[in-house]
């Protein structure tokens, strides 16, 4: 069953420090992007490493030459086990989009956040 679970305070998170929260069995990583707020499930679906415990970070683009232009900053959760990328809004991995670290919805009330899972 799913329920609303209040995990702090929206002055608590900053960007590039992702919260890491105990859902009853669950670790969840918070992570604030500008205003908005998004949770991913803490285990990699590549190897079940604790993915939030890795960087929060940008990501190099996709350029036709040989350069290289990183952009996405903040938007990007980076494995500290072997480096996949995962999109923190989405979930998907920027190599491959089928693959997906779980996510959950986030409400802000009252300069209060809550995770539902």
């Amino acid at each position: 069953m799913r329920e609303k679970t209040y995990i702090c305070r929206v002055d608590e998170i900053e960007t590039g420090s992702p919260f890491i929260a105990k859902i009853r069995s669950l670790s969840v990583g918070i992570f604030r992007i500008g205003n908005s707020f998004h949770a991913l499930l803490n285990v990699c679906p590549h190897r079940g490493a604790p993915l939030c415990e890795g960087p929060q970070c940008g990501t190099t683009a996709p350029v036709e030459q040989a350069q290289f232009i990183y952009h996405r900053d903040n938007e990007i959760v980076r494995c500290a086990w072997h480096g996949w990328e995962f999109d923190i809004k989405s979930g998907e991995a920027l190599v491959d989009p089928s693959i997906r670290a779980r996510t959950f919805p986030v409400t802000v009330e009252a300069g209060s956040i809550y995770v539902t899972a």
